[in-house]
C-alpha cells in the first residue's frame, strides 16, 4: 500500500550469503549477452561465491584437512629426526678427572699422606654405580626424577608447562627428566634455547630406548655438578664430608642429591633450612618410590655433624703452591712428559716425597722470622725486600722432603730456592777441598793465611786476596782454613788443583754451571739456585753417592697401575774417603768456626759452612747430617726488581753474615725436625780417611770398587817432640813447628807482660805429638788498650753474632769468606 510506514526489505545483495547461480531457464534467455559461469580454483581462497565475512573464513573441510595434514607432517618429521638423530661423543670435560697430588707418607703402611692439592679442568672422580650402595643412586632418582626407571626418557607434561611458564613471564623453569639432563651435561655441556631442548629430548627419547638406565644412572652422577667446585658423586662426598661415595650413609646421600638444583644456593654452609628441607623432600620421595622404609625414614636425622666446611683452594697460592708448580713441572719433564692439560684431565694420584710435618716447620720457622717471633730474635725483623729459602734434601733418594721457596701471596709469587739465582759465597770452598782431596792434597797440608796476598794467577797478580776484617793467620792445614774460612789459603788451593777441577766437583755434586776459568769461582762468584748447593751438600751427606734431587715419588693411574716411581739407585761421584775428610773438616765450622755459635748447642754431628759475598749481597748456611741436608739461603733486590743490594740490616745485626741469621733461621728450623721419629737419632758421620798422598779424582763406580778393605788398619802416624816455643818471635815458633811437619794455628792475645809479636802460651806446650797435630799458638798484641767510652749495654737474650771469622772481602769482585 502505498500509504505505509514499513521500511523495505534490504537487497539480497547486501547481505553476506552465498549467491546462487542463474538458472538454466535464465540463462537460457540471457542469450548471447548472458556470462559465462567461472572455472572453480584449485586453492579456493578468498571464497567465491561468497561475500562479507563469509568469503574470508575457511570451510570446516579445509580446517579440517590441515590439521590431519600438518599432524601427519609433524609425526612423519619426528620419525624422520629420530631416525637421522645419531649419539655424539661425549662432552670432552665428561671424562676429565681430577690429578690429586699428597704429601709423602707418615708410615709404611700409608699408601700416602694428607692432599696437598689438586690439578683439574672439573674436579672428578669417575666412580663405577656398582661400586656405591644403592641408595645413594635412588636418593638422586628419588630427587630429580620419580620415573626414571620406567619413563621414556621424557616428559611432554612437564617441558608443556615449563614453555607456558616461560612465556608467560614466570620463573624460568626446566622440565627435564634425568636423562634429559644427563645428555645435556654428558654430551652438551649445557643447552638454553629451545631448539638445543628439542634435540636432547630427542636424544633422551632413543638413548631411553636404546641404553641401560643404570649405565645413564651411573654417568649422570659422574657428571653432575654438586658445588664446592665439585663434579660426579665422589668429588661430592669428598667435599662436603671428607670420605669417598661409596662410604656416604642415606641422609649423607639425601644431603647431596637435594642441593643438585641449586647447589652454590642450597649449599648446608649457605642455607641450612633450604638444605634441610630439600634432604626431607629427598627421603620422603624415597619412601614414594619405595627405596626407603618408612620406619628408617622416621630415624634419620639430618647429618650436621658430619658435614665439613668447604676447603680453600691450595693449588694457586701460599706455600703449597710453590710445591705444586714444582710437581707440575717435575711430571712435564722425562719421562712422563705431560701437557698441563694431560695432568688436568689424567686422575692420577701424586704422591711426593714432601713429609707435611718438617714442610709444616719450614714454613713455621719462615713466617715466624718475618714476624720476629722466632725464639732468640727478640723482635728484630727483615726488611721488606729480603728474600729467604729453605731447602731440606734426603741424601739417600734425593727426595726433596720440605721446600719454603717464599710466601707466594699477592706481592711475592716467586720460589726463592728454585728460581732465585744468589752468589754461592763461601759455601763453594768445599768444592775446592774436595777437587785437593781427590788430586792428592791431604787435610794436612798448610798454607799461608796472612791477609792480603797476591798471586800472579789471581787478576794478574794486582788485586790482594784479604781474609774477612783482614784476619791474619799463619802456617795452617785445611782443617783450620775450613773452619775459619780463610779466603787465602782457599785462593792457593784452587790455584794449586786448578779451577776447572773445583768447577767439575760442583757439577758432579749438584751444582752445575760453575765458571771453570775463572780462579775465584772457589770463593763463590757465580750465582747459582738454593736447591742445587741443598742437592750438592746431600751428596756430600751421602758419603759421595748421587741421587737425582726431585719432589714427585709416586705416579699412580686411576686404574690403580704405576706410571712412575723416582729413581731407588743412586750414581757414586765421589769416593767414601774423601767424602770422610771433607765431612770432617766441614764439621769444624760447627764446632770451633764460625757456626758454633748458633749449630753447636743442637748437641750433634752436624757439617756445614757459612757464605757470604761482597757487599753482603748474599748469605747462606748449608749444613747436613748423615740423613739430611739443608740449605738456607738469604739475598735481597734492589728496588728495580732485578739488581742485587746488600741485606738490610735485621735488629742489631748491621752486616748479615752466614753465621748470623742465616744459621740462626737453620737452627730454629732443624731443633724441630730433630724431633722427628725420621730424624731424632743422632748419626756419626765415617771417621777421618786422612786421603793423601796419590790422586783419586777419577770416581770408581761402585760395581768396581776396590778400596781398601775396612778391617785394614791406617798407618801409624809419626810421633814427634813437641817443644815449647813460649816467649819466641811468631815467625821464629811457626818455622819451628812447622819443620816438624806440626800444624801451626796463630791466635791473637793482648797482654801487658810479654812483647808484641812473642808467644804467650803454646797448646800443647810440649811432650809428644803425632806428625801432622795441631798447635795453637797465641801471639801478643801488647796491653790492652783503654776503653775510651763505655761498652753498649749486653742485651738480655743472645742476639746472632758476627763472629770475626765470618767473611771478607776478596778482592776478586765475588764471594767472601763466610
Amino acid at each position: 500500500m502505498a500509504g505505509t510506514n514499513r521500511r523495505a526489505a534490504p537487497a539480497r545483495s547486501r547481505r553476506g550469503t552465498r549467491t546462487r547461480p542463474a538458472s538454466s531457464a535464465t540463462t537460457a534467455s540471457t542469450g548471447a549477452a548472458g556470462v559465462a559461469p567461472r572455472k572453480r580454483k584449485f586453492f579456493d581462497y578468498p571464497r567465491s561465491g561468497y561475500t562479507g565475512l563469509h568469503r574470508w573464513l575457511p570451510s570446516w573441510r579445509f580446517v579440517l584437512g590441515s590439521f590431519v595434514t600438518l599432524v601427519f607432517l609433524m609425526l612423519g618429521g619426528a620419525v624422520a629426526a629420530y631416525n637421522s638423530v645419531t649419539i655424539p661423543d661425549p662432552n670432552a670435560d665428561t671424562a676429565a678427572q681430577t690429578t690429586t697430588v699428597y704429601f709423602a707418607p707418615e708410615s709404611a703402611d700409608q699408601p700416602h699422606g694428607e692432599v696437598m692439592g689438586t690439578f683439574a679442568v672439573q674436579k672428578r672422580t669417575i666412580v663405577g654405580l656398582a661400586t656405591l650402595p644403592e641408595y645413594v643412586g635412588k636418593a638422586v632418582i628419588a630427587a630429580e626424577d620419580k620415573t626414571f626407571e620406567t619413563n621414556s626418557g621424557v616428559d611432554p607434561v612437564g617441558m608443556a608447562r615449563a614453555f607456558l611458564n616461560n612465556v608467560r613471564g614466570g620463573k624460568t623453569q626446566g622440565g627435564s627428566t634425568l636423562t634429559q639432563q644427563y645428555v645435556e651435561r654428558y654430551y652438551f655441556s649445557t643447552t638454553t634455547d629451545y631448539v638445543g631442548k628439542a634435540r636432547e629430548a630427542l636424544l633422551a627419547f632413543k638413548l631411553a630406548r636404546t641404553e641401560d638406565k643404570s649405565k645413564i644412572l651411573e654417568r649422570y652422577l659422574n657428571t653432575i655438578y654438586f658445588g664446592r667446585d665439585s663434579y660426579g658423586i665422589e668429588a661430592a662426598a669428598q667435599s662436603y664430608f671428607g670420605k669417598s661415595a661409596k662410604d656416604l650413609s642415606v641422609s649423607e646421600a639425601a644431603v647431596l642429591a637435594g642441593i643438585i638444583p641449586s647447589p652454590n644456593n642450597w649449599d648446608p654452609a649457605v642455607s641450612p633450612e633450604k638444605a634441610e628441607a630439600r634432604w626431607n623432600y629427598v627421603l620422603d620421595n624415597m619412601v614414594e618410590i619405595g627405596a626407603l622404609p618408612a620406619a628408617e625414614r622416621a630415624t634419620l636425622v639430618f647429618p650436621s655433624a658430619t658435614l665439613i666446611p668447604e676447603q680453600p683452594s691450595q693449588s694457586k697460592m701460599g706455600p703449597n703452591g710453590l710445591l705444586l708448580q714444582m710437581v707440575k713441572k717435575e711430571l712435564g719433564g722425562a719421562p712422563l712428559k705431560m701437557s698441563e692439560d694431560d695432568i688436568n684431565r689424567a686422575g692420577m694420584s701424586v704422591v711426593t716425597t714432601i713429609r707435611k710435618p718438617l714442610q709444616d716447620m719450614a714454613v713455621a720457622t719462615a713466617d715466624g722470622f718475618r714476624a720476629g717471633t722466632l725464639e732468640g730474635q727478640d723482635g728484630a725483623v727483615p726488611g721488606e725486600r729480603t728474600k729467604y729459602s729453605i731447602t731440606s734434601i734426603d741424601p739417600q733418594t734425593g727426595g726433596i722432603v720440605a721446600l719454603y721457596g717464599g710466601p707466594n701471596n699477592e706481592t711475592d709469587q716467586r720460589n726463592h730456592a728454585t728460581f732465585e739465582n744468589v752468589q754461592g759465597g763461601s759455601t763453594f770452598k768445599p768444592f775446592a777441598l774436595v777437587a785437593g782431596l781427590e788430586n792428592g792434597i791431604p787435610l794436612k797440608k798448610t798454607y799461608n793465611g796472612r791477609s792480603g796476598q797476591k798471586f800472579p794467577e789471581w787478576d794478574g797478580g794486582n788485586t790482594p786476596v784479604r781474609n774477612f776484617d783482614g784476619d791474619n793467620f799463619g802456617n795452617i792445614d785445611l782443617v783450620k782454613a775450613t773452619e775459619a774460612s780463610v779466603n787465602t789459603v782457599y785462593a792457593q788451593l784452587n790455584i794449586e788443583v786448578g779451577p776447572d777441577k773445583t768447577a767439575d766437583v760442583a757439577a758432579r755434586a749438584g751444582v752445575p754451571g760453575v765458571s771453570p776459568q775463572n780462579v775465584s769461582n772457589v770463593l763463590g762468584t757465580d750465582a747459582i739456585h738454593p736447591i742445587d748447593l741443598a742437592h750438592a751438600y746431600a751428596t756430600f751427606a751421602n758419603q759421595g753417592v748421587k741421587f737425582p734431587v726431585h719432589v714427585v715419588a709416586v705416579v699412580t693411574n686411576p686404574d690403580g697401575s704405576t706410571a712412575y716411581t723416582s729413581p731407588s739407585e743412586g750414581e757414586r761421584v765421589f769416593q767414601a774417603d774423601v767424602m770422610a775428610d771433607t765431612s770432617f773438616a766441614m764439621q769444624q765450622v760447627v764446632q770451633s768456626g764460625s757456626g758454633k755459635t748458633w749449630i753447636k748447642p743442637l748437641g750433634r754431628p752436624i757439617a756445614g759452612k757459612t757464605g757470604t759475598t761482597n757487599d753482603n749481597k748474599a748469605a747462606w748456611f748449608a749444613g747436613f747430617t748423615p740423613n739430611v741436608a739443608t740449605v738456607v739461603s738469604m739475598s735481597q733486590k734492589a728496588p728495580d726488581g732485578t739488581s742485587d743490594e746488600s741485606i738490610s740490616p735485621i735488629g742489631s745485626i748491621k752486616y748479615v753474615t752466614g753465621s748470623t741469621w742465616p744459621a740462626f733461621i737453620w737452627q730454629s728450623y732443624m731443633k724441630q725436625a730433630f724431633t722427628l721419629p725420621q730424624y731424632a737419632e743422632v748419626l756419626q758421620f765415617p771417621p777421618r780417611a786422612n786421603v793423601g798422598g796419590k790422586a783419586t779424582a777419577t770416581p770408581i763406580p761402585t760395581e768396581t770398587a776396590t778400596e781398601a778393605p775396612a778391617t785394614e788398619a791406617p798407618p801409624e802416624p809419626t810421633v814427634v817432640d813437641v817443644p815449647n816455643v813460649e816467649g819466641k818471635l811468631e815467625a821464629d815458633a811457626t818455622a819451628t813447628l812447622d819443620a816438624l811437619g806440626l800444624v801451626v794455628v796463630v791466635q791473637k792475645e793482648s797482654s801487658d807482660t810479654v812483647t808484641t809479636g812473642r808467644v804467650i802460651r803454646a797448646d800443647p806446650r810440649g811432650g809428644q805429638a803425632p806428625a801432622g797435630s795441631t798447635v795453637t799458638i797465641v801471639v801478643s798484641t801488647g796491653p790492652k788498650p783503654q776503653a775510651t767510652q763505655p761498652p753498649p749495654t749486653q742485651q738480655p737474650t743472645p742476639q746472632p753474632t758476627q763472629p770475626a771469622n765470618a767473611g771478607g772481602n776478596n778482592g776478586g769482585g765475588g764471594g767472601n769468606g763466610g
